[in-house]
């Protein structure tokens, strides 16, 4: 996944750029950069590893030096950006959020095409960014050439495209990421999350459509190519990625998790001691959850933050893992003897969750119920780069659907998909029992989609239920 800020302004922008960025820090973990404009410094990028220390530290030297009044950051999983480019259309900066699938046969058409080589990253990755670049590149103008790449990827593509007059901001075709405009008094922002302008003085205007063009300079933000209709934003928005207090196409992150949670304890027949969440995100899940049920929340373990503020390190899976499981930290006096009810807001692979039950076990725990905050997944997402996995069997449902079908079972993941069905209740028994549950409920599809609160048609759960 991945983050990203932009920002003209009639003054020098390093300040608001430097912290905008930093407020995309839940996105990415591997790479950040920024790049800024000046007339009298020109172009000045910056772009640091940030694995092992906080966007901040890495970016301080470059916070006193930077001088502009146009710039744009980015933070990133994978690809080192923005990337300064060189073409016909002038000198540039680009950053891009999005996934793209069909990246070697793009490759090869330009290549068959007389462009000269690429340049490969650690592992003999290309960078999709310079991908979208020499993409943008093959048309005579840069509204052009952005509709172009983002018509010839299959996947996604969000991207920001500075140039010394102002920044290019697409958001992608079908609007599966978000784009939100923000305005002070000489100085007009983009950015992926919404909240990252506030304490900045930025005073939220209003979203980009889906496939929507616009170019920010300090005087304003204008539409160059018109929305289009059809939306499809991640659902996993808001049950995950999503800061708290981000909003997206106007429903509130927060406040869409307690629909979620209060849902959940609508449909739920257990009565257990205490209602917690699996920080930080299961908790405003299970907030939810605890007003709507009148159980108590509590807080049973508490993740230690100040030497792992990361969640997502390090790249290593088994490490990941391990790491998890150290950063939380449990009150045994809230655990012992206790029924307990854990929210968190999905199960992937099922490990963290097994081993954060079976901790909780160790520490005295009578009870463990798990309520996932979204439907089993089922499918691994195609359009963004939301996890390292490289295959849908990393995904425990599919691992058990997948022991099922050895056992010479025939499986029809539709059945599997329907929560109303003895085909999805087998499966979630199997989940529960193999990680070891006192008991497991998932949050129904519909459920969830009534939680976020806006058309179904807009929004995209496709690894939930294969929906395109």
């Amino acid at each position: 996944m991945g983050g990203f800020f932009g920002v003209a302004s009639k003054e020098d922008c390093v300040f608001d750029l430097y912290f905008g960025t930093d407020y995309h820090s839940h996105l990415g973990t591997r790479r950040a950069g920024m790049v800024v404009y000046g007339k009298d410094k020109g172009f000045d990028r910056a772009i640091h590893n940030i694995e092992n220390a906080p966007f901040r530290t890495k970016f301080d030297k470059d916070f006193n030096e930077m001088r502009g009044n146009i710039g744009i950051g980015s933070i990133s999983d994978f690809e080192p950006q923005p990337l300064m480019v060189r073409s016909h259309h002038g000198t540039y900066a680009i950053a891009t959020v999005g996934r793209i699938n069909n990246a070697a046969k793009l490759t090869e058409e330009l290549l068959s095409k007389g462009h000269a080589h690429f340049l490969e990253m650690s592992g003999g990755d290309l960078n999709a960014t310079e991908l979208v670049a020499y993409l943008v590149d093959q048309k005579d103008n840069l509204v052009e050439g952005i509709r172009y790449a983002q018509e010839s990827i299959e996947g996604s593509m969000t991207l920001l495209i500075m140039t010394p007059k102002g920044i290019y901001a697409a958001r992608d075709l079908h609007g599966r990421t978000p784009v939100s405009v923000g305005k002070k008094e000489g100085a007009w922002c983009v950015s992926f999350e919404s909240f990252a302008y506030l304490n900045l003085g930025y005073e939220f205007q209003r979203e980009l459509g889906p496939g929507e063009i616009a170019v920010v300079t300090p005087e304003g933000v204008h539409t160059l190519m018109q929305p289009g209709k059809e939306m499809k934003i991640c659902t996993f928005l808001w049950v995950y990625y999503g800061y708290p207090t981000s909003s997206y196409e106007g429903i509130s992150v927060e406040k869409m998790r307690y629909n979620c949670g209060a849902l959940l304890a609508e449909r739920d027949d257990v009565k257990p001691d205490i209602v917690a969440g699996v920080p930080d995100s299961g908790t405003a899940h299970a907030i939810g959850y605890a007003n709507k049920s009148g159980i108590p929340f509590s807080r049973p373990f508490v993740k230690y933050t100040p030497t792992w503020p990361r969640s997502f390190m390090p790249a290593v899976q088994t490490q990941r893992n391990l790491i998890a499981k150290m950063k939380l930290i449990p009150v045994k006096d809230l655990i012992e003897g206790k029924s307990l009810l854990m929210i968190d807001d999905s199960i992937v692979r099922g490990t963290q969750m097994r081993e954060t039950t079976e901790f909780l076990y160790h520490s005295g725990a009578k009870e463990v119920h798990i309520r996932p905050a979204c439907p089993p997944l089922m499918y691994g997402c195609k359009y963004l780069n939301f996890s390292r996995s490289k295959s849908e069997m990393d995904l425990i449902a599919r691992r058990v659907l997948k022991e099922m079908e050895q056992e010479g079972r025939e499986i029809d993941l539709k059945a599997y998909v329907d929560p109303d069905t003895a085909e999805y209740k087998e499966m979630v028994e199997r989940i529960g029992k193999q990680l070891n549950f006192t008991s497991l409920r998932y949050h129904r599809l519909d459920d969830m989609i009534a939680s976020v609160g806006i058309d179904r048609e807009k929004l995209c759960t496709y690894c939930w239920d294969g929906r395109e």
